[in-house]
């Protein structure tokens, strides 16, 4: 069987403002198809969706997204305006460096450069 990603869904509490905060981040505009589904499709990849959930998050993901910038440190900069936060420094190794991100709900990302 051969497969196809279709979407990738973030449970969250606010759907809306998630699908705004990486519309801006990756470029689409933010959709709401209902007060508890939102999505985004940016340009070149998988439609990014937003389902309204009543629990919190409460551990780390086990899926994240790895955003290619040209300057971690400063996209990291970029965000922190719109509700994201750091999680740490930079790390730079042979591959790269990378910037480990929460979005406004605490969902990780990484801004990455390299490799």
């Amino acid at each position: 069987m051969r497969a196809r990603v279709q979407e990738i869904v973030f449970d969250c509490a606010d759907p809306s403002a998630l699908a705004r905060f990486w519309s801006a981040l990756l470029g689409g505009a933010p959709v709401d198809r209902s007060p508890d589904w939102s999505y985004v499709d940016p340009p070149g990849f998988v439609r990014i969706a937003f389902q309204k959930v009543p629990e919190g998050k409460a551990a780390k993901n086990r899926l994240h997204l790895d955003v290619e910038v040209a300057d971690p440190v400063a996209a990291a900069d970029e965000v922190l305006p719109r509700g994201a936060r750091r999680s740490g420094g930079p790390v730079t190794d042979e591959q790269g460096t990378f910037q480990v991100m929460h979005d406004p709900e605490g969902n990780e990302f990484c801004f990455v450069t390299g490799g």
